[in-house]
């Protein structure tokens, strides 16, 4: 379990830990948290967010043991260093939370923001043989080619070793399937892993609702996928920007308290 450590306040000195930056995506990351907890894809307190802090990549903002997502504000946010000692904050990070994000972060700088769910569609995919996303529709082509499968379960993440086989795992992925658990979503900003989150369950959702039927799936043909895909990747990052500032709009409106 990550803790507070003596030596944290020369960092403090030495680093301003609360720029406008710091606190943008504080913001941006709380909102994540509130509208994951109203889609319902978190899991009690067990599952976790976490996004380098700006201005320092050997830091991150991650959500303290014991809060659900829905409790989560911008300032119950701790900023945590790779060696599991809370700088700013109040708690400490889940186990789990430090040992794989913490070696996600270190061994993958594009690794931005990390988020970790056992959302419910996502993660029973996961729990089936072969490949979890089978191709046959629109929204699961957005993921096409970035998915790894970690087919591997090894229980809980209670150390570095293990969170660097699933780093491993996730080399050249944006999206982990981590069979038997749930799924690791990667990627270069905080809206960009909000984008994918969202999108990757309701891809999930449809695909179990199609198995459902008893009938076969009509993938779609290599070619058209790999189009759609690049298609899909044009401007991606100023919509998944659009997304979380429609997300941030309609929870000033009706859950102002993330902002504190």
């Amino acid at each position: 379990m990550a803790q507070a450590h003596p030596s944290a306040p020369h960092l403090l000195r030495n680093s301003d830990l609360d720029t406008p930056e710091i606190r943008q995506a504080r913001v941006d990351l709380a909102a994540c948290f509130r509208m994951a907890a109203r889609l319902n894809l978190q899991e009690g307190i067990c599952n976790h967010f976490s996004v380098l802090v700006p201005g320092r990549p050997d830091l991150m903002l991650v959500n303290p043991y014991g809060w659900a997502f829905s409790e989560i504000t911008a300032s119950r946010l701790l900023i945590c260093d790779f060696e599991g000692h809370v700088l700013a904050g109040d708690g400490v990070p889940e186990s789990t939370a430090f040992h794989i994000h913490a070696r996600l972060h270190l061994r993958h700088p594009r690794a931005v923001a990390a988020f970790h769910t056992h959302m419910p569609n996502a993660t029973a995919l996961s729990m089936l043989e072969g490949p979890p996303l089978v191709w046959a529709g629109q929204t699961a082509l957005k993921f096409y080619g970035r998915t790894a499968v970690d087919e591997n379960y090894n229980g809980l993440a209670l150390d570095s070793a293990e969170g660097d086989r699933i780093a491993a795992v996730m080399e050249k992925a944006d999206i982990g399937f981590l069979k038997n658990h749930g799924v690791m979503i990667v990627g270069p900003s905080i809206a960009e892993a909000w984008d994918d989150l969202y999108y990757l369950e309701r891809a999930a959702e449809v695909q179990r609702l199609a198995f459902a039927t008893g009938r076969p799936l009509k993938a779609v043909p290599q070619d058209v996928a790999e189009r759609t895909y690049a298609q899909m990747r044009e401007g991606g990052d100023e919509s998944a920007r659009l997304h979380l500032e429609s997300v941030k709009r309609i929870l000033s409106r009706e859950e102002p308290d993330f902002l504190d």
